[in-house]
């Protein structure tokens, strides 16, 4: 009998030194990873002083990966940012990475991979859904007209067939971003974005509605066999899209393709560069806050001279967008 209660007292001891080993990589861990409250004067009206016949693929633009994550399930593993959508804006960064799943009744939820985001750190948080994300832009722009946001959107769960599409259509005539759309299916001019958000989509259907956004497509960079890959060229109907997302990187191979991607990358009213410094690295589950802390110091020691197309960035500063944009500046 005391053999097999000494037994069970092993076991249980080890259970609960397993559960306590995960909640400090899963939950107390991420809790130290806090945001930069660094401020950067300027930083929300930086593109005031931008021409308004530039086209914006020609603009250096500061964005972040996984926009949505400062509090999201499985922090250690999914959380790429430590602050909110409204401060990434405040930041200085114009880009923004939203991924989503359904249930088609246009309440979108903010997701990264199975993850999903929530609207505060404590376990009892709500749903974080993209209507508030939205509220969040179009506040931004109504204080700050001179300023756009790219807002790219992927459908991270599900399908994106007819149903999905109709949803999301449906969604932006009658949802909080309804009047700041520009639907272009082209690349547009930096006056014409003013105050708007420039909706980049993610997903293809063949009959796609022609004011649908501009179509960000390219095929899935996760392999890491092959570190001599950089950026890959992709047609996108109006445009040439360049982009290095080598998201199965370690950090030495990630910065490699970093600068080989930004070297290679072209722009212009016909062509668009986007260049992800962030990566999961070389494990099925990594740590982005592991590679942000290596990879983030390596970009603002370089001149902003070389910086180009769209950098897009996890664990997003104020310096760090300020000296991306600042490239656009630099005589």
């Amino acid at each position: 009998m005391k053999k097999t209660l000494r037994i069970v007292l092993r076991v249980l001891g080890g259970v609960l030194a397993a559960l306590a080993c995960a909640a400090l990589i899963l939950y107390i861990i991420p809790l130290t990873e806090t945001e930069d409250k660094t401020v950067v004067d300027g930083s929300a009206d930086w593109m005031a002083a931008l021409d308004d016949d530039l086209p914006l693929s020609e603009v250096v633009l500061p964005g972040t990966h996984d926009s949505a994550t400062k509090y999201v399930q499985l922090a250690f593993f999914s959380k790429c940012q430590a602050k909110d959508i409204a401060a990434q804006l405040e930041a200085g960064f114009r880009y923004l990475d939203i991924r989503v799943g359904g249930d088609m009744e246009g309440r979108f939820t903010l997701l990264h991979g199975f993850a999903s985001c929530k609207t505060g750190a404590a376990p009892w948080s709500g749903q974080l859904y993209l209507n508030e994300v939205v509220s969040a832009c179009t506040a931004f722009l109504d204080a700050h007209p001179t300023e756009t946001v790219v807002f790219a959107v992927k459908l991270e769960a599900g399908d994106a067939g007819r149903l999905f599409v109709n949803a999301f259509d449906s969604w932006l005539q009658s949802g909080p971003g309804a009047g700041y759309w520009l639907l272009a299916d082209r690349i547009p001019a930096v006056g014409e974005a003013r105050g708007r958000l420039v909706l980049l989509r993610r997903w293809d259907v063949a009959d796609a509605a022609e004011q649908a956004g501009l179509p960000l497509l390219w095929a899935k960079q996760n392999a890491n066999d092959d570190v001599s890959r950089n950026a890959a060229v992709e047609d996108n109907g109006s445009y040439t899209l360049y982009v290095q997302d080598r998201y199965k990187y370690g950090t030495e191979d990630k910065w490699n393709a970093f600068l080989a991607g930004m070297a290679a990358g072209e722009t212009g009213a016909d062509a668009l560069s986007i260049h992800f410094l962030s990566t999961n690295g070389t494990a099925a589950y990594g740590h982005p806050y592991k590679y942000a802390s290596a990879l983030n110091p390596r970009l603002a020691a370089l001149s902003e001279a070389e910086l180009r197309g769209w950098i897009v960035v996890d664990f997003a500063t104020a310096p760090l967008a300020a000296h991306i944009y600042g490239a656009n500046f630099t005589k």
